[in-house]
């Protein structure tokens, strides 16, 4: 699979992490099936293109902090966009716990989503 199949799989797996959910780089790479590809999701995240309508807020690092450098401009805007959601954010950590998006196995089967190249 060529590294834009792998983004545009990643993009996609992100656009189902509902609103007030979220989830680590390396379960969004686990469930758009690329293991151990947690910098690959990195990577397509920092490679969105202008207009993007992918919820880039709801991907943390696996311990629930914010990736960002603390008081960042990336910073302050995942932290308010995770806000407008109704996910706390205490020190610049959401509680896995609690708000990790958890899809079952129905959700990630019978979804509609685009034909994916698996190459």
């Amino acid at each position: 699979m060529d590294r834009m199949a792998r983004m545009q799989r990643i993009w996609a797996t992100i656009r189902d992490v509902p609103q007030g959910s979220v989830a680590s780089y390396g379960q969004i790479a686990d469930i758009a099936g690329i293991p151990r590809g947690a910098r690959q999701v990195g990577y397509a995240l920092r490679n969105l293109p202008d207009g993007h309508d992918v919820p880039w807020h709801r991907v943390l690092q696996a311990s629930g902090r914010i990736a960002f450098a603390k008081g960042s401009r990336g910073y302050r805007e995942q932290r308010s966009r995770l806000l407008e959601e109704d996910v706390a954010v205490i020190a610049g950590r959401v509680d896995m716990q609690q708000y990790r998006w958890q899809p079952d196995l129905d959700e990630l089967l019978w979804k509609p989503s685009p034909a994916w190249d698996d190459d």
